[in-house]
């Protein structure tokens, strides 16, 4: 009876087992890194005469993404997505209007109490990517680059002189609609280093008068890309 006892009771401990035990079957059509987002520091470039920026401008993204592997072992791929960006940017360009013409000038960051930019982009990112990846395990190395073309669907200025005073302006004309710019995104696992660089400018080239100079601000960014199946 005993003996009996030890064979069930190893019977029933190897089911149990069994129930517990995750089986990871292959599969030969996986896909990797549908979802995205990320966070970077904005930087601008072509800055007219005095600009500067203050406190920490940032630019936010999120989207998805077809991934398209080309090779049999699905390590090379590429990837088309749609996506949306926000970008605030606080700096010392301030936009005012006269007659329904929007104009421009630099001032001081000791003579307001803040003034900001803020862009809403609807993207759409072409990669190029490279990983080492497998079907079982999606802690791997990863190296996307990509060329992304953006549409401003919604800006807004403000400026704020004084704590009592604010200036708004929306949908700025002088602004272009349409940007692009080349990205590369490297990293291992969840942490990633992500850097774009844009190959237009955010406005027209906008005369300064007080200056003689034009505005138009290049923008580029460094931060960090967290991909999702």
């Amino acid at each position: 009876m005993a003996g009996a006892k030890g064979i069930a009771q190893s019977v029933a401990e190897k089911t149990e087992t069994e129930k517990d035990t995750v089986i990871l079957v292959p599969d030969p059509h996986y896909r990797e890194d549908q979802f995205y987002a990320g966070i970077s520091y904005v930087l601008v470039q072509a800055k007219p005469a005095g600009y500067s920026q203050y406190s920490v401008p940032v630019n936010l993204n999120f989207g998805i993404l077809r991934d398209v592997p080309l090779n049999k072992r699905r390590n090379y791929a590429i990837a088309l997505g749609v996506g949306y960006s926000y970008t605030n940017l606080k700096h010392s360009v301030v936009t005012q209007q006269t007659e329904g013409a929007n104009y421009y000038s630099i001032i001081s960051q000791a003579a307001f109490d803040k003034n900001k930019l803020v862009l809403h982009y609807l993207d759409f990112p072409l990669e190029l990517r490279w990983r080492t990846s497998n079907d079982t395990d999606h802690r791997f190395w990863r190296v996307y680059t990509g060329f992304k073309v953006s549409y401003l669907f919604y800006n807004k200025s403000e400026y704020k002189p004084d704590g009592d005073t604010k200036i708004k302006i929306n949908n700025d004309p002088n602004m272009n609609r349409i940007m692009t710019g080349m990205y590369v995104s490297a990293g291992y696992n969840t942490w990633n280093f992500y850097a774009y660089y844009g190959f237009n400018t955010i406005y027209k080239g906008m005369p300064i008068p007080e200056n003689n100079d034009k505005l138009k601000l290049r923008p580029v960014s460094f931060g960090l890309m967290f991909y999702i199946l």
